[in-house]
């Protein structure tokens, strides 16, 4: 079971940007992408010592301790452009 943390946290919003527009586009790539992102997402909020406490759609919230949050920053980056390597159209 994973700890929340305290003390002083960083909290974690994330949303994929177009998703209304991609999922009506694309709906079997978006559900790939999806569950890639939030894989990737929990593991690395996780590999920081934070929580994900709330998913609903293609948005998360997390939080992260204080000192963790900019070490992790760019583990966050990629997750969005692993994402957004994806081809989300139809060949």
């Amino acid at each position: 079971m994973v700890e929340i943390p305290c003390g002083t946290v960083t909290f974690v919003f994330t949303d994929i940007e177009g998703s209304t527009r991609l999922w009506q586009e694309s709906p079997e790539a978006m559900k790939v992408a999806l569950e890639l992102h939030d894989v990737l997402l929990r593991k690395t909020i996780e590999q920081y010592g934070g929580y994900v406490f709330k998913t609903v759609g293609d948005a998360s919230n997390a939080c992260i301790t204080a000192s963790d949050a900019l070490e992790a920053i760019p583990s966050f980056s990629r997750i969005g452009n692993s994402a957004l390597s994806l081809p989300l159209t139809a060949p």
